[in-house]
Parts: structure tokens; sequence; C-alpha cells
């Protein structure tokens, strides 16, 4: 690696440039959403940081600072043919320094998690990607129902008991991202049981989150969200692998393991609830 180019500037990404960041991830094959941008932004407009050499855009970074103490890293990439300059270096730099006195999570590929090591993140688990085709299913009673307007509050509260932090603000966006179809299910005595989102993506669709408290929550809400998908279509699941009864509902839907990353820490890691993960929101973001 070479020392850090003498023009670069590195600053907060603006809405146009987190979609010039969100087309590159498309271009390395993670398949973003189709609205993610906006959604994304909307967790902490200062957290997409953008590397420009002579003015050019150049690299990528998120550190999206959470409420508390926790912040998540992702979209890290650096133009081909501009790798090895010292340019994703320097990125990474100001987005560890943006995060400094957080934990941080992120959700590492193969062949960066060595590296991540050497910055101090630790596995805490895998998560697998599986993948397979949308598969018409009759209209069944399982009793989950659309998300409406009065369910926004008890939906953040039981996302933070899953995800760990309260993320209200990304939310309220992601749920009524046009294209977005969200579901929910609530417990005989009140509360909910569970809730999903489903959405699409520049190939297929993805389901994200999906948290239930019963494995049988997560398959009636998996159910109901691919009801909404055109038969056919590809469709995503990044499920722990520490869940089991995830990996299960996976395989029982058709759908075969083509990917995976690591979540690692950095500092403290949030306790979570992996037996009540059957999801992963995305990789960018947690």
């Amino acid at each position: 690696m070479t020392g850090t180019p003498p023009d670069l500037e590195i600053r907060p990404m603006r809405e146009a440039e987190l979609e010039i960041a969100v087309d590159w991830a498309a271009e390395e094959g993670w398949n973003p959403g189709l609205g993610d941008a906006a959604a994304f932004r909307a967790a902490d407009p200062d957290g997409f940081l953008m590397a420009f050499l002579d003015g050019k855009p150049a690299a990528s970074i998120s550190v999206v600072a959470y409420d508390g103490d926790h912040g998540f890293l992702g979209f890290y990439i650096v133009r081909p043919g501009l790798r090895g300059q010292g340019i994703g270096w320097a990125l990474w730099q100001a987005g560890m320094a943006r995060l400094e006195g957080r934990s941080i999570g992120l959700d590492g590929v193969v062949d960066q998690q060595a590296a991540y090591a050497r910055s101090g993140f630790v596995l805490q688990h895998r998560n697998i990607r599986h993948q397979g085709v949308a598969a018409p299913i009759a209209d069944g009673q399982e009793g989950a129902r659309p998300v409406g307007d009065d369910d926004l509050e008890p939906i953040v509260a039981f996302d933070a008991r899953h995800f760990g932090f309260e993320r209200g603000a990304f939310l309220k966006t992601w749920l009524s991202t046009p294209g977005h179809v969200s579901r929910l299910m609530t417990l005989p005595g009140g509360g909910l049981a569970g809730y999903g989102v489903v959405r699409p993506c520049r190939t297929g669709f993805k389901i994200g989150p999906l948290f239930a408290e019963t494995p049988d929550a997560a398959s009636d809400l998996f159910d109901a969200l691919v009801r909404m998908v055109p038969p056919g279509e590809p469709l995503v699941l990044d499920v722990p692998e520490p869940n089991k009864a995830g990996i299960a509902l996976a395989a029982s839907r058709g759908m075969k393991p083509v990917f995976e990353t690591a979540r690692m820490v950095k500092g403290e890691p949030p306790v979570l609830p992996l037996d009540r993960i059957f999801g992963v929101t995305s990789f960018e973001l947690g």
C-alpha cells in the first residue's frame, strides 16, 4: 500500500452520492434493495462517508451511529483501479474515528475477515445467505396482518429488543418505502409475536428483518411475506447460523445456502436473541 494521495478529500455523502455507493454495491454483487438509499440515510444522515480523488468519487464507507454506544460499519468499497493506493485505509481511519468510543459491528465477507480481525474485530457468529424462488402460497390463517401507522411505536420497541438498539428513524422509512411490504403478528394476550419486511432488490426480493418470538410465528410471517412476491422471483433470507430453526425454515422452503458473512464486533458486543432473529435486516446496517 502506498501513502495517502495528497489530493484526497473525505466527507459525508450527499443524497445523490449515497445512490452512487448503492450502485457500487450492486456492481460488487451485493444486490441492494431498490429503495435502500433513502432508508439507510434516515438511519444516520452523516454516517455515510465518501473519499474523492481529484474531485471524483473513489471509495465509500458507512459508519452509522445507533442509539446508545454502538455503531455499524458497511459499504466499504474502493473503486476498482484505485485499490492499493491508500484511499481505502484513509477512509477506514476516518470512519473509525467517527465511531470512536462506541462498540462497532460489521458483517465481513470471507476474504476480509482476517483483516478485520487485525483491526480488533472479534467473530460473534456467521450469517448464512439462503436463496430460492418465491413459490405460490395459498391463503392461510396465519394471523399476520399489514403494518399500520399505529404500529410504528410497538414495532420500534420490539425491534430494539431484537436488534440491540433503538432505530426508530430508520424503521419509519424502512416500513414506508415504496415497494416494501411489512407484516406483523400479535400474541393472544397482546404484544407482538413478530414482524417482517420484504423488499424488491436489483434482482428478486429480500426478506429482512424477520424477527419472531417462536419458530411457528416466523414460519407464518415468512409465508405471509412470500405471498406478496410474484411467484418465481428470486428470494433471499439471511439467517444467523446459530438459529437452527431459522436455517430449517429456509431449507423447508427450498432455499439453499449461497453466501456467508461473519458478524464481527470491536468492543463490547450487544447481547442478541439469535434464536428469535430469523432474518437479518441488511449486511450494510446490521
